[in-house]
């Protein structure tokens, strides 16, 4: 009853929280209307918003062990899904899922499904058992059940499980410090690096003062954003568009027009001329990448006598200018080029294809769909799957549920927040790749609309558009749009008051701070409490240990945001990569460790380490970013593609889990007595 009536008081403030959030979007409305659009609308977002977080933040301090680490397990299941789902729908799923629907129709389809399919494995597989142990951390969870009896747990699997967890975490983060940097340099101007650390600021007023507590409530009030942030301008798009505020009904009809207007531009003569220079490109930057490093140093010589000869010449200056520019940009060695012309090549080859239908099902034979798109699908879903059901800092959320049948509402609530993003997201796309089709394609380049223009000034670029054909107006094949931008831009493009992007440019920056809390929480607990107080200073202090965390906290996110300036990879990549990731190093082990006697430490430990280690190799011998570090190129078994390397890691994961344990010391009895705690009275779970 008590927790029932906290939970309605709760309620009520964030009901009143929504609809104060509401009129202050309509009050902002009213501004605009009264004195024009302007970036002022953009820094009023970004720091209103950004306020409300630090003042949840500064409300919610707290130097308690327990409250810091799992919020004092009071969270009720439906907050504790809210603030999940919030946790989930990261940078990648707010602004990359749009764009990857988009770009790839149903390819995009994997991660909705995917993700989903991941939930209900964390309900039935891991979640409750991790909360009926009740640890801190799952490196915590790890080290005690493959302890072998010992006191304390593992050390050693402690170490390999924080490692991972290090890892697969990082990779997450630098996905959302991204996510918030290219939101601060759209919507209040500044470069995309100092955006970054910009950003910093806004993660760290959240999981500084309170920890879990602080994060947990302020991930409600960012759920709440976000999901406005969504359907609102989706509604008001559709009613303007469509004549309807809910376009999940007319989605069909969308997607019908779309695909009339795919298939007249598969014939049309302008766009195959553009189509067929871009298969052109497509051979010329494979020859330059097969005739690597002679080509590369080729072309910078080609570009230097070209220099040269201009001043030489004396040419005006404007063109020499241009000259040194291209020398400039020119890659820096070999391994730079390799990476900057596989990313054109692909370019080229994508926009040298004819329109791929929107409505064409995975499973279709003769409309373009290869037996290996269909693997790459599957794999992709599956690696989801798994990963979503290891992430630990989504796992970690249900150690703050008040019981373990608590946990299992919480599962319930957090899928049926997500669905209700799920449900809206590829209608969004839909309408805004018509509006393109409709209010772009085939209008002058000399009458551009200004969306055009304000976001072809953002660097590095997200929107190219040039007249390939010399015919002075623009074909679908001469558009290229960073996926990333598709949300951001939709209602510049859609035509809908300025006021709505600073409010989608808020929702976004809810859904990359939100996770970045989660994961900086999780990398600095882990730390704080698997290492420092396990494996230095067993007797340290509460005080101590939430100190330390606040430390490492600090040092984690500055480090991020620095490996983030350098723009190691879009979002979604990175996040794929995380996954893949995750479910190769912990979904074996997490799922062994309740449903399997038999898998002993050293089992353990042999899946965490070759899980991580075959799919890390693979995303490195793949992603060019990592093979410029590494020196090596491109080398895809069986043409599975690296964001779904998971499909490698996660078998010999299990394989070297099994092998391991049968080869080595069976566990003590006590832990088959752990096991059958954490299943007994499963049904009531």
């Amino acid at each position: 009853m008590r927790i029932r009536a906290e939970s309605k008081k709760i309620g009520f403030f964030y009901l009143l929280f929504t609809a104060g959030f509401l009129l202050f979007i309509y009050f902002l409305a009213l501004m605009e209307k009264a004195n024009g659009p302007g970036i002022w609308l953009g820094y009023v977002f970004l720091f209103v918003t950004i306020a409300i977080y630090a003042s949840i933040g500064l409300i919610c301090r707290t130097s308690d062990i327990n409250e810091y680490y799992i919020a004092g397990r009071r969270i009720p299941a439906i907050f504790n899904g809210m603030a999940t789902a919030a946790d989930w729908m990261s940078a990648a799923t707010f602004i990359g899922l749009v764009g990857i629907l988009f770009s790839s129709g149903y390819k995009g389809l994997a991660f909705i499904v995917g993700w989903t399919g991941g939930f209900c494995l964390v309900a039935m597989l891991i979640a409750p058992y991790i909360r009926k142990f009740g640890s801190f951390t799952i490196p915590d969870f790890l080290a005690i059940r493959y302890s072998q009896g010992v006191l304390g747990g593992s050390r050693t699997v402690r170490l390999v499980a924080v490692g991972v967890t290090i890892v697969v975490s990082f990779v997450y983060l630098v996905a959302q410090i991204q996510g918030v940097g290219l939101i601060v340099n759209r919507f209040i101007g500044v470069e995309f690096g100092i955006g970054v650390f910009f950003g910093l600021a806004g993660i760290l007023v959240c999981s500084f003062l309170g920890g879990m507590r602080a994060v947990t409530w302020t991930q409600v009030a960012q759920y709440i954003i976000l999901v406005i942030a969504l359907l609102l301008p989706l509604g008001m798009m559709s009613y303007k568009k469509h004549d309807s505020f809910l376009p999940q009904i007319t989605y069909g009809k969308v997607l019908e027009e779309i695909e009339y207007h795919e298939k007249d531009f598969e014939v049309t003569a302008e766009e195959v001329k553009v189509r067929n220079y871009y298969q052109k490109q497509t051979v010329l930057l494979q020859k330059k990448i097969d005739d690597l490093p002679l080509s590369y140093v080729n072309g910078r010589k080609a570009i230097e006598k070209e220099l040269t000869d201009a001043r030489i010449n004396q040419l005006p200056l404007k063109e020499v200018k241009a000259i040194e520019k291209k020398l400039q940009q020119y890659p820096s060695d070999p391994a730079n080029a390799y990476d900057v012309w596989l990313k054109e090549k692909q370019e080229a080859y994508v926009r040298s294809q004819a329109a791929v239908p929107s409505m064409q099902p995975v499973s279709g034979r003769g409309f373009g769909v290869s037996s290996l798109d269909q693997l790459n699908f599957i794999l992709l879903i599956f690696c989801l799957m798994f990963g979503t059901a290891s992430l630990p800092h989504i796992l970690t959320r249900y150690y703050t549920t008040t019981s373990v049948s608590a946990t299992r509402y919480s599962v319930f609530w957090t899928l049926l927040f997500i669905a209700i993003f799920y449900l809206s997201v590829p209608a969004l796309a839909a309408i805004v790749k018509l509006e393109l089709f409709k209010n772009l394609v085939g209008i002058s380049y000399a009458d551009l609309p200004s969306w055009v223009t304000q976001w072809r000034k953002i660097e590095p670029a997200v929107i190219s558009l040039t007249d390939i054909n010399g015919d002075g107006y623009v074909q679908w094949a001469e558009l290229s749009i960073s996926p990333d931008m598709i949300i951001l831009a939709a209602p510049e493009i859609t035509g809908l008051p300025y006021v709505i992007s600073g409010l989608v440019a808020a929702g976004a920056l809810a859904a990359a701070l939100s996770t970045a809390d989660g994961l900086l929480l999780t990398i600095s607990n882990s730390i704080s409490h698997d290492v420092y107080h396990h494996l230095i200073d067993k007797n340290a202090s509460h005080q101590k240990r939430v100190t330390g965390a606040k430390i490492v906290l600090l040092a984690v996110a500055l480090l991020a945001s620095y490996i983030t300036s350098l723009r190691p990879g879009d979002i979604l990549f990175l996040v794929g990569a995380a996954f893949s990731l995750a479910a190769s190093s912990f979904f074996a082990v997490l799922v062994l460790a309740v449903f399997s006697k038999r898998i002993n430490k050293w089992g353990a430990i042999a899946g965490m380490v070759t899980g991580l280690t075959v799919s890390g190799t693979y995303i490195a011998l793949n992603y060019p970013f990592a093979s410029r570090v590494t020196g090596i190129f491109g080398n895809r078994w069986l043409g599975v593609d690296p964001i779904a390397s998971g499909a490698f890691g996660i078998p010999a994961s299990f394989l070297a889990a099994f092998i391991v344990s049968y080869l080595t010391t069976p566990n003590p009895p006590v832990i088959g007595r752990l096991i059958d705690y954490l299943r007994e009275s499963r049904s009531h779970i």
